[in-house]
């Protein structure tokens, strides 16, 4: 497709430049807000650029010449990691996965704010997080009244857009033009006390536009770009991982005999990565039919559900595609767009729609403790991992919440089941069920106690149970209070016997 095809406008086709030219009109010390939500929709171009120039601005001894970096969710090396190679991130958030990151902010050199993914647009609106300076947005296309195509993902590019003194875009295209029509913008949303009711009442409802808006009179750049996104394979479905997709799957079958759940189920959400995958693998050889899913991010597994019928329609906010599926994803992007819908992650990670849709929420955890609080951000209490992305949002208001891990983590030297987790992100009050390789523990109206016997004897590795239940007796004799009871130097220690000898 001709460039005067993407670039319909003419004046923003007048504002057509090379990647290091536009990356020089981003100021240091500005807050730069950058599409991209879990390697998908980001700009490939402009940030290798601005990073080039942050490193010579620090090799000619500017120290400070860093940005606040602000985006939906992870995004990939061209992005997160050229910065951070370049020590171009002064403040990071609200979520990462990258592993030059990871070190830095675990070093004490890079500022990070993890947030709830949900938090961010509303939180920009009400200026907590500072002054927007600079949108670095990729596009689809450009229409000649100015409206943009989005791209692989929304995330929180309306609100960058939107709040942005200055706006670069970047329009790729790698992407497929087909991808019009597959999005909903959702431009209702208002400020405390206008807040009116969002009108969603099923996964499958539009209640946007098709585009994103923005004032051409801000946009100072458009770069052009042919690349495609990080598309990463995921792992074939392991033992582990497939029988906690069994458990997963044989708990659904029970609550729908029991008349707790439809024979459709209720709205899927899945989290990301390869054990997420695999259970939607697992779920789609189940009796389920006519599924649908509300969810944050579209994988390999939901687009195979899409493909054989089993999943009748998908609401997320990015696709997030191993190459293999996103040949067949482009190859057939007619037949997906009419199942398919991309929302902002404000609508698609709602606190309020999740609980009306009744989403069954299922995602993943570093470990858990005997009394169902839960640890998905942090090593040893104190080095992060990622962030705690969109979990909250959904654990706290789903209809079912789920959290799964294997039992046991380093070769079998680490239990994944802990007296007291080393980090807080989930309390046992928004956690439903725990699943691990070993069982799955429905903690359902249990009291702590009652929990600590369910997790224990079916999420443990038997490995560890023994250790495991030591601890649970000796707390209950040990004078503390009945309800929870802890050993609060053992449980605080449990985490630092494996650096010590190398086992719990």
């Amino acid at each position: 497709m001709p460039l005067a095809a993407r670039i319909q406008n003419a004046t923003l086709h007048a504002k057509v430049m090379t990647a290091e030219q536009a990356a020089e009109l981003i100021p240091v010390g500005a807050n730069v807000g950058m599409s991209g939500f879990t390697g998908a929709g980001y700009p490939k171009a402009v940030p290798q650029a601005l990073a080039a120039r942050l490193a010579a601005l620090h090799a000619a001894g500017q120290t400070d010449a860093r940005i606040g970096l602000w985006t939906g969710a992870s995004t990939a090396p061209e992005l997160d990691g050229a910065l951070a190679q370049a020590r171009g991130i002064e403040m990071r958030l609200p979520y990462q996965s990258d592993p030059t990151c990871r070190k830095l902010i675990n070093a004490g050199q890079m500022l990070y704010t993890d947030m709830h993914l949900s938090h961010v647009a509303q939180a920009a609106w009400f200026g907590f997080l500072g002054k927007l300076d600079v949108a670095v947005v990729e596009v689809v296309g450009i229409l000649p009244d100015g409206r943009l195509i989005p791209s692989t993902s929304v995330g929180n590019n309306k609100t960058w857009l939107d709040q942005a003194d200055k706006i670069i875009l970047e329009v790729n295209l790698h992407q497929n033009p087909a991808l019009e029509g597959m999005h909903d913008i959702y431009e209702g949303t208002h400020l405390p006390p206008h807040r009116l009711p969002i009108p969603l009442v099923r996964a499958s409802d539009r209640i946007g536009s098709p585009y994103l808006k923005c004032d051409p009179t801000k946009v100072i750049a458009v770069v052009v770009t042919d690349q495609p996104d990080r598309n990463s394979a995921f792992d074939a479905p392991s033992e582990v991982s497939a029988k906690i997709a069994a458990h997963i799957l044989d708990f659904l079958t029970h609550e729908v005999k029991a008349g707790r759940l439809p024979k459709a189920l209720l709205p899927l959400q899945s989290g990301v990565g390869n054990t997420a995958n695999a259970v939607l693998a697992g779920i789609s050889q189940g009796p389920f039919e006519n599924l649908t899913a509300y969810t944050e991010v579209l994988q390999d597994g939901m687009l195979e559900m899409l493909r054989s019928g089993k999943l009748a329609f998908a609401s997320a906010t990015a696709l997030s595609l191993s190459p293999e599926a996103s040949a067949e994803f482009n190859g057939n992007i007619d037949f997906y767009r009419q199942r398919i819908l991309l929302r902002p992650q404000e609508i698609s990670n709602h606190p309020e729609l999740v609980r009306r849709l009744g989403v069954i929420a299922m995602n993943a955890m570093i470990e858990a403790d005997l009394y169902g609080n839960v640890n998905s951000t942090h090593i040893m209490g104190s080095s992060i991992m990622n962030g705690i992305g969109g979990s909250g949002d959904f654990a706290r208001n789903a209809y079912l919440s789920f959290f799964m891990s294997p039992s046991v983590a380093k070769g079998g030297k680490i239990s994944c089941i802990v007296p007291m987790v080393s980090h807080h992100d989930h309390t046992e009050h928004d956690v439903q069920v725990i699943v691990t390789e070993q069982g799955l523990a429905d903690l359902r109206g249990l009291a702590p106690t009652q929990r600590a016997r369910q997790i224990v004897a079916r999420c443990a590795h038997p490995s560890f149970r023994p250790q495991l239940l030591d601890y649970m007796e000796r707390a209950w004799q040990s004078g503390a209070g009945k309800h929870t009871p802890h050993l609060l130097d053992e449980s605080l220690s449990w985490h630092s016997r494996y650096l010590k000898t190398g086992k719990m």
